[in-house]
């Protein structure tokens, strides 16, 4: 199979190919191989390769298609997987020069689900330290570029994730969202990115981030994801952390929008200022869903009356979380660290346990407020971000008026405050190839209709036809 082939399946198209015997699951890998070494001294996507173990997942899986019995939804699909999950025989660096090279002997709840419908791992990809930001540099790593402007950001945390989607190096890439960590490396790479509720993805007690995170695909289309979605929010009986299937691809996929209530949300009512290319495209936006049927409103949810106070209690449940891993590091432990990672981690050290508490009651609060908004509104329409990608190796742009990723990212950590289901979805292009994410929120459990709406919009108006100029 030509490269240039390769890189414009779906994971739709390839599991189809796969099931008629007429690609073999082998010659997929190698084709995700060969990418690699092409675009990747570019990139900076991957953090680890084993050419080896992606070779031997996917001769299994094609003996297994021979035999006439596949294992699963996505046998022999190759799969990026971020370097935040434990994958066996693997290495989970996390972006740090505090972990080890040590290869791991389990697998985390996501991967484990991922590995029993027969995936193809095709390799580990770049985080920014213990996935602090909003973009993916790290001191182990360096700086991980876009596809579609190599000078810009990639986003993060799950930058690397979203830039091998992006580049065709796999279709479908594992991530994880505590602040928006899937949904905005998603929209910076012109990709889909699905935060499903909080719990529907199996994890382990007492996760890094329990309250926060979610675990969930990077795809280029909305029902890739939906296939990814059924496999990594199977019940899993060893991990009780673990709520729910509302999630399923059969409702998302099913059904059109018409009489779905949405609230257009241009700002969310924050004092932010949004990029007008931005701002037109999601206009745009709003303009189909309603012309398929959608009753479209301009209002603004409840998120707070006070943006600040909010923001400050993120960064309470964030950053004391991130600090309790530092608690037995020593001060020359901690100066390795993401240079402006290192005084987050000493301030939080000393928070107290009614500061993380006052925080999570904000945090409770946010969620009923939305469930009460909810029983009005049945989704809501915003930005991913108010901003285009901007320049790699920065956590903020260089005009922008505050220093810390928070507060440009604040159309997507509110959702992970209030655990509902969010999925970002290409709708344009800025200068200079920057892709433009439109953003889907849901209420908690309602998963199937922010997928349904994202399915709408993506038909409506397909960007899938685009590509980064990579070669």
């Amino acid at each position: 199979m030509q490269i240039n082939d390769y890189i414009r399946l779906t994971a739709t198209d390839m599991l189809a190919r796969l099931a008629r015997r007429e690609v073999s699951a082998t010659t997929l890998a190698d084709c995700a191989l060969r990418r690699i070494e092409q675009v990747d001294d570019r990139l900076n996507a991957f953090c680890h390769i084993d050419e080896r173990a992606t070779r031997d997942a996917a001769a299994a899986a094609d003996e297994r298609y021979r035999s006439g019995q596949p294992m699963g939804r996505i046998d022999g699909l190759p799969v990026a997987v971020k370097d935040a999950f434990d994958m066996i025989g693997w290495p989970t660096r996390d972006g740090s020069k505090l972990t080890d090279s040590q290869a791991k002997t389990f697998d985390a709840p996501t991967v484990a689900a991922c590995r029993r419908h027969g995936f193809v791992p095709a390799g580990k990809t770049t985080t920014p330290e213990f996935g602090w930001k909003a973009v993916t540099d790290s001191p182990l790593t360096g700086v991980t570029r876009n596809p579609w402007n190599t000078d810009m950001t990639c986003g993060g945390s799950s930058g690397g994730s979203a830039a091998a989607v992006a580049a065709g190096v796999t279709p479908v890439a594992l991530g994880a969202d505590t602040g928006g960590s899937i949904r905005i490396p998603a929209s910076f790479c012109g990709a889909v990115g699905f935060k499903p509720s909080h719990g529907h993805a199996p994890t382990l007690p007492g996760s890094h981030h329990d309250k926060l995170t979610e675990r969930g695909p990077i795809t280029r289309t909305v029902q890739d994801a939906a296939t990814l979605i059924d496999v990594i929010t199977e019940s899993d009986p060893s991990t009780p952390q673990h709520g729910g299937d509302e999630s399923r691809s059969d409702r998302a996929m099913a059904g059109d929008i018409r009489g779905l209530r949405i609230a257009y949300s241009p700002a969310l009512g924050f004092d932010v200022d949004v990029d007008p290319q931005i701002a037109a495209a999601l206009e745009h936006c709003a303009d189909l869903l309603a012309s398929h049927g959608a009753r479209v409103v301009r209002t603004d949810p409840p998120i707070h009356p006070d943006t600040g106070s909010l923001r400050d209690s993120y960064h309470q449940l964030f950053f004391t979380e991130t600090a309790v891993m530092a608690r037995n590091w020593s001060a020359a432990q901690i100066e390795t660290l993401d240079a402006p990672l290192q005084p987050m981690v000493e301030r939080y050290l000393q928070a107290s346990a009614a500061d993380y508490l006052a925080a999570d009651s904000e945090r409770v609060a946010l969620m009923q407020r939305m469930s009460d908004f909810h029983r009005d509104y049945d989704l809501v329409l915003c930005p991913t971000a108010p901003i285009l990608p901007f320049e790699a190796g920065r956590e903020v742009p260089a005009d922008w008026p505050h220093e810390r990723w928070t507060s440009w990212a604040v159309f997507a950590w509110p959702w992970n405050m209030s655990g509902q289901p969010a999925i970002t979805v290409p709708c344009g292009f800025g200068d200079g190839e920057r892709p433009i994410g439109a953003q889907f929120v849901g209420a908690r459990h309602a998963d199937h209709l922010v997928m349904r709406a994202g399915r709408v919009l993506q038909q409506t108006h397909p960007l899938t036809d685009r590509a980064p100029r990579l070669g």
